[in-house]
């Protein structure tokens, strides 16, 4: 394949594919448990995860990754097996693509804030995240995807971390913006011009949001990124707002809403798209068929 930065340069749309946690739910991991875990005790369920997303047409998958920094998986006292984690769900999913589809490694926050509001300083959250990022290059992903991400100076230091370790690596890097009356902020208070201001000056390849609303919001998101940057932009909506029916957490927007709402994040200027809680190899078949039959570009 040729390499991704290439591919959206010569303006191609590509995509990614959906939730991770919603899969892993169904498969029985059960809330409290380390999702990253599953890489060892379960790699089948993470094989046939991968599968299904590839096979509904997904050109970008992801690792099961997204906690797998010393940080967040402290919480489980797994820090020591960072390596093995993140290496073995790389190897998982470079398994399954075949070099068909790029392997992205997941990068998500570390659960912790940094000084002074918090107790974490930045050398041990970067030194953190490098230690994960490395784990990730070295197993061989294509990009790494650094994301729903709310603090403008953890994602950049986790970006820095990936560019100490390869210059060659593309990054994507996504926040997550909240809509208030005056406009879309993260919940440490980031808007989007800063954050595409912040996340360009880092030195990040690709940048966007995910998470955090539905189709919807995640258009007018896209829109206001595209008057600012010129860099490809990634969109990686939930399947609306998460509502419980009796005891079960459901999603509301099908994927033949994500399929009419696709048409928009292209026309918007919108280079990768895919989902984030909720969306399901349903959401992302209908991403594909959209994005297909209006690019008329072909993997």
């Amino acid at each position: 394949m040729k390499p991704i930065l290439d591919r959206l340069k010569n303006g191609e749309v590509l995509v990614a594919d959906g939730a991770m946690g919603t899969m892993l739910f169904q498969r029985g991991l059960k809330s409290g448990e380390c999702p990253e875990l599953f890489n060892l005790t379960h790699p089948e369920i993470l094989t046939e995860i991968a599968s299904l997303y590839f096979q509904a047409g997904a050109d970008i998958i992801q690792t099961n990754t997204f906690g797998g920094s010393p940080l967040k998986l402290s919480n489980y006292q797994l820090e020591a097996k960072t390596k093995e984690i993140n290496q073995t769900a790389v190897s998982i999913v470079k398994k399954v693509v075949d070099d068909k589809a790029y392997v992205s490694g997941s990068c998500g926050p570390s659960g912790e804030i940094l000084e002074p509001y918090g107790n974490i300083e930045e050398e041990t959250m970067y030194n953190s995240f490098k230690e994960q990022i490395s784990a990730l290059i070295n197993a061989g992903v294509d990009l790494i995807c650094i994301e729903t991400m709310t603090d403008l100076q953890e994602i950049m230091l986790a970006i820095k971390a990936v560019k100490s370790v390869s210059l060659s690596t593309p990054v994507m890097a996504t926040m997550t913006f909240e809509k208030i009356p005056k406009g879309f902020y993260s919940i440490m208070g980031v808007n989007i011009e800063k954050a595409v201001e912040g996340l360009t000056e880092a030195g990040a390849d690709i940048i966007g949001s995910n998470c955090g609303h539905g189709i919807d919001d995640m258009i007018e998101i896209a829109k206001q990124i595209k008057t600012i940057s010129s860099k490809p932009v990634v969109i990686q909506s939930n399947a609306g707002l998460p509502e419980y029916s009796g005891n079960e957490l459901v999603y509301r927007e099908s994927p033949s809403y994500f399929a009419e709402k696709t048409v928009e994040l292209i026309e918007a200027g919108v280079s990768i798209i895919g989902g984030c809680c909720g969306t399901t190899p349903e959401h992302i078949s209908a991403i594909r068929k959209v994005v297909d039959s209006t690019t008329r570009i072909k993997i």
